[in-house]
């Protein structure tokens, strides 16, 4: 028998201080049964970075036609097509087709830092994309927060994230790579 998804319940209040947004986002996350709590910490910073109305999490790993995020234009296109991990070029260039823009965050020290190395040239070649790295020590100490229920208030301020659950606290602080 097939393991099932996991389902957590995330109420998050957004601060970003860059964009001035300010919202409380009710989320309801499946968690596929390969997914690490490390990459679903990713998947919660990637949609904080990015919160608006119209941004949804996808099937993710689930499906192949569709990123891990994606923001939707009032008129129905993709505005923004954001893709956790390491992505190949020819997943790039697809959200490329589909989208206005292409947000990648990378997470995992030494397989990020190599990909980088073998894909950097052309990703930046490609003006309409995105890299963050998201520090995977700091990473690691927000997924010790994870819990089925949270509730989680993030506040990003000069670049970095200050994110709490009420009893602890963790600072993050994203590298531009592109």
């Amino acid at each position: 028998m097939a393991l099932g998804a996991t389902i957590y319940k995330a109420k998050l209040d957004i601060s970003d201080l860059e964009r001035h947004y300010y919202a409380e986002h009710a989320l309801t996350i499946a968690c596929h049964p390969s997914e690490t709590d490390l990459r679903l910490s990713a998947r919660l910073l990637a949609f904080m970075a990015n919160a608006d109305e119209a941004l949804t999490m996808t099937r993710g790993l689930s499906s192949d036609d569709e990123p891990d995020l994606w923001r939707h234009a009032p008129d129905g296109h993709i505005a923004c097509w954001i893709e956790l991990g390491e992505p190949s070029l020819k997943r790039i260039k697809q959200g490329l087709s589909r989208a206005d823009r292409v947000i990648v965050y990378a997470y995992t020290a030494r397989s990020a830092e190599q990909w980088w190395k073998k894909l950097g040239d052309d990703v930046r070649a490609l003006s309409r994309v995105t890299v963050w790295y998201l520090p995977e020590t700091t990473l690691q100490s927000l997924a010790a927060l994870m819990e089925r229920h949270m509730r989680l208030g993030a506040t990003l301020m000069e670049g970095e994230w200050l994110i709490t659950d009420g009893r602890e606290s963790v600072t993050l602080t994203p590298e531009r790579w592109t």
